[in-house]
Order: structure tokens, then C-alpha cells, then sequence
């Protein structure tokens, strides 16, 4: 398995397991992440944190015995069906995250990375250029001037230089990301769902207005809701059940 997957107390940890490839992701792996994505949504998982086998997160794409447009294509889906997922989705990233390795991290709601991590998008080194969809996320999330030197001048930043950019929010391993994993886990499915779709919102996409107001308004009139405010009166955690 190009995958292995763990889940405990509504966190799903997915750990790309192609050492010998430093995980690079071919279309197998893809296959099996959009599966588990899938099947995630399902078994109503809050958060899921991706990360790769043995100190390194993704080297980038392994196109060996695949067609190259199948691939590329099967990635965007996988990146979009990241971004988009009801669950949160954490990056813990590494040693490398290069290429597609970057474009799965980006992808990602939040990011936690040692501070020797590298990130980078190597495309203008091997003649090759990123989708639309990757440039206007690498942008959202690590701003301009870090997008502009990753894609025009194949620039890599550490995790370090990256948190200090705002675009990695937590500096550790992967047992950092979980205690995060864990923290977010606790909190209202419902509220996060909405602000997520806010977030990922476009002004090219007045459709998402709707799906905004849509879960906004559910949210408000959710058991989670009232859950939540006798908790807080009550002094005492709050049980949420995205109900």
C-alpha cells in the first residue's frame, strides 16, 4: 500500500509510505488518498492530518510507468477534494516537500513543519508549469512575494522561514500536529465547516455565497449551538456533535 492510514478519536492520520521513492506520489498513491478522503467524509472524521514515511513528506511526483495528462489531472482533483474536504486538514510536513509535495501541503488547511523542512516548487528547474488552480492557492497561503520567488525563481524555503511568513502556522513533528489534530477535533464540526467554505471562497465563485449562508444559518440552529452555551454557563468542556 502506497498509503498507511490510522484513525483514532475523529482524527485520520494518512502517511504516504513510498520511502524508497521519498514518497514521491505516483497515481496509485493519488488513487488511494482520494479513497481515504472519501471514505473519511463518511465516518464523520474531523481532522486529518497527511504526512510521509520517514522523515521526509513528499519529494514530488513519480510519473515512472504512468501518462503524464492522466496523472496531472488525477493531482488537480486530489488538491481540490483536499482544499475542499468537510474535514481539516493538516499538513505535517518533514524534510522535503517539493513539487507535488508542496501543491498537497498548500492544499492543506493548516501546516505544521520542522523548522529544517523544505518547501518548493522546482517546476522552472525541469521546464514544467504548475496549474492555474496551484498559483492562485501557493498565493492565498504564502502570499505574493513567496509564490513569485517559488515559481519564478525555483527559490525553496525552510519550515523555519516559512513560519515566520505566516504560511506554516506551527513549528514541530508530527506528534505536534496531533496534539493540534486532537485540539481542533474537540471543536464545533458545524462552525468550522462554515467558516472553511468561507474561506476558500472566490470572488469568481458567487455560488459559494449560498453555501455559506446555507451552513452558516444550519449552524445556528444546530443541538451544537445549544450545546455549546450551556457549556459555556456550566463552566465545563463542550460535546459537539456537528447535530
Amino acid at each position: 500500500m502506497a498509503l498507511k492510514l490510522e484513525s483514532k478519536e475523529s482524527v485520520l492520520v494518512a502517511t504516504i509510505n513510498r520511502p524508497a521513492r521519498k514518497n514521491a506520489v505516483d497515481q496509485e498513491t493519488l488513487d488511494e488518498l482520494a479513497s481515504a478522503l472519501k471514505q473519511a467524509e463518511a465516518q464523520s472524521t474531523r481532522v486529518i492530518v497527511l504526512t510521509g514515511a520517514e522523515n521526509t513528506f513528499c519529494s514530488g511526483a513519480d510519473l515512472s510507468g504512468v501518462r503524464e495528462v492522466e496523472f496531472t489531472d488525477a493531482l488537480h482533483k486530489l488538491l481540490i477534494q483536499l482544499a475542499t474536504s468537510p474535514c481539516v486538514t493538516i499538513a505535517a510536513i518533514d524534510g522535503h516537500a517539493l513539487g507535488a509535495g508542496a501543491q498537497l501541503a498548500i492544499s492543506c488547511d493548516l501546516r505544521v513543519a520542522t523548522a529544517r523542512a523544505v518547501v518548493g516548487v522546482p517546476a522552472a528547474r525541469l521546464g514544467l508549469v504548475v496549474n492555474h488552480w496551484t498559483v492562485e492557492r501557493l498565493t492565498r497561503e504564502c502570499s505574493w512575494p513567496v509564490a513569485r520567488a517559488m515559481l519564478l525563481a525555483a527559490q525553496n524555503y525552510s519550515g523555519e522561514e516559512l513560519a515566520h511568513l505566516g504560511a506554516v502556522h506551527r513549528i514541530g513533528d508530527l506528534d505536534t500536529a496531533l496534539d493540534w489534530a486532537r485540539e481542533i477535533a474537540a471543536l464545533a464540526p458545524l462552525s468550522i465547516a462554515g467558516h472553511k467554505a468561507a474561506l476558500n471562497a472566490s470572488s469568481r465563485e458567487p455560488e459559494i455565497d449560498e453555501i455559506v449562508r446555507w451552513t452558516r444559518d444550519f449552524a445556528w440552529a444546530s443541538k451544537d449551538v445549544e450545546e455549546g452555551r450551556a457549556a459555556f454557563l456550566e463552566k465545563r468542556a463542550a460535546k459537539f456533535k456537528g447535530e
